[in-house]
């Protein structure tokens, strides 16, 4: 196997599962170079269906250059509604060009506005407000960028085939690759974020604002890096008020909360300022822990050599959701079974056809972790974290029941030479840059 850049064996990811020199170049050099497509999974009715009893509008958004966030806050304004009307099931980067689904509390379609950089175009109405994770995947286009060797992605197409592909279709080849959480999941430009969540699920409450509030790292600017050494070495709350940047919102708010409670240096003030920082960050931080810890599981099959696209003896398994779209796996981690021998043929036929996959566990209080020797791998990493299961019981929004998530991610590829680019589809919740990284094989901040 091949060592991955040491900034993603940082974040659990430690190696390439494809051998050939990666085609190097770089993603997003223009945001027309970086589309994503939602693949929804979301009923509308007609726009003319009644709208007391369908009172949410539902348009499909194409946003050049915005940020979600930042396009729902411009809408909002537009329509002189509050910002807690307009909901979407996915958020998606700024530095590329997305269309994905919006819905709005009480618009009518003759009100929407014209904003620079975005078309709207009304699917319908709704019953209820678009949430997090109404989406079957995404579907990605992407061009590679200055690439030094382009004729090496063959060879990378072949190897990631026979790691775990399907048979090849008259414009599409099927590749798999490792289902790791990409460097997004903990900070692109500075991971830091599985650090705080692993000094969490330890109750170790201090440290886990020490992790996020320092920490410099050479990718930010250089103010900010002497106000996060400031924070390290003093601890001096009032005065690091004055030096970290406002830029730094959720640092300032740890740092107020603390600045408080000057002179009550105990946990429960440290767990105080956590709770300073918005509900979805709070848990973002356990998430990552269970992420990282994913990510070396991951690691670790591949070094003893195990399979991702079939199981062996002890695998827990999950099976697919039927109602996928044409094209796409999607795993359904709600039905899971314990792999024995006796049911070890049974269930390798339904792996081979897409009908099941091998997971590893996202650690929460629910957890019951494998058999054979992917029981070892998940105890062995989680004893080298220090960490189990009960350790996710934790208060508010930091505690987790846990879940599995498959190990292969599996899709169609179309690959163009000229100019280099990929196309393909994930299931929600992967990452294309983990597809991306075993073909440029370059620095993570390349990849976006």
């Amino acid at each position: 196997m091949r060592p991955a850049h040491p900034t993603e064996q940082a974040v659990g990811m430690e190696h390439y599962v494809s051998e050939t020199d990666g085609v190097g170049g770089r993603l997003r050099e223009d945001d027309d170079h970086f589309r994503v497509r939602e693949l929804e999974r979301f009923d509308t009715e007609p726009i003319d269906a009644p709208t007391d009893a369908y009172p949410h509008l539902v348009v499909r958004a194409t946003l050049r250059g915005w940020d979600t966030n930042d396009f729902a806050s411009r809408l909002s304004d537009a329509l002189g509604c509050s910002r807690e009307r307009v909901n979407w099931a996915g958020t998606k980067d700024k530095y590329a060009v997305t269309t994905q689904l919006f819905s709005v509390y009480g618009a009518d379609p003759a009100d929407l506005p014209e904003i620079d950089g975005v078309e709207i175009e009304v699917v319908g109405r709704a019953g209820r407000s678009l949430e997090f994770g109404d989406l079957a995947g995404n579907a990605f286009e992407l061009v590679v960028s200055d690439p030094e060797r382009p004729e090496n992605a063959v060879a990378i197409t072949d190897e990631l085939r026979a790691f775990g592909g399907l048979e090849d279709g008259e414009s599409t080849v099927s590749i798999g690759v490792p289902n790791f959480f990409g460097q997004q999941r903990f900070g692109s430009r500075r991971p830091v974020t599985h650090e705080v969540g692993l000094a969490i699920a330890r109750g170790d409450w201090e440290g886990a604002v020490m992790a996020y509030l320092g920490n410099p790292t050479d990718a930010e600017p250089e103010s900010t890096q002497e106000a996060r050494a400031f924070v390290e070495e003093t601890r001096d709350w009032q005065a690091a008020l004055e030096r970290v940047p406002n830029r730094l919102r959720y640092e300032r708010s740890m740092i107020h909360a603390l600045a408080e409670r000057d002179g009550d240096p105990g946990p429960e003030a440290f767990r105080a300022a956590l709770e300073r920082v918005p509900s979805n960050l709070q848990r973002l931080f356990v998430h990552a822990a269970q992420s990282y810890a994913f990510n070396l599981m991951l690691s670790e099959r591949l070094e003893r050599g195990l399979p991702f696209d079939r199981p062996v003896a002890g695998d827990v398994v999950c099976f697919s959701d039927t109602d996928a779209p044409a094209g796409l796996e999607l795993p359904d981690t709600d039905r899971l079974q314990r792999v024995d021998e006796r049911r070890l043929d049974s269930v390798t036929r339904h792996c081979e056809r897409g009908r099941a996959f091998v997971t590893a566990p996202l650690v929460g209080t629910e957890t019951e972790l494998a058999d054979g020797e992917q029981g070892e791998i998940e105890r062995d990493v989680l004893d080298d974290l220090g960490l189990s299961p009960a350790d996710f019981d934790l208060p508010g929004e930091f505690g987790s029941t846990g879940t599995r998530r498959a190990m292969l991610l599996r899709t169609d590829l179309r690959l163009e030479a000229e100019p280099l680019s990929l196309a393909f589809a994930l299931p929600k919740g992967s990452y294309a840059t983990v597809v991306c990284r075993e073909y440029l094989k370059v620095d993570p901040v390349a990849l976006g």
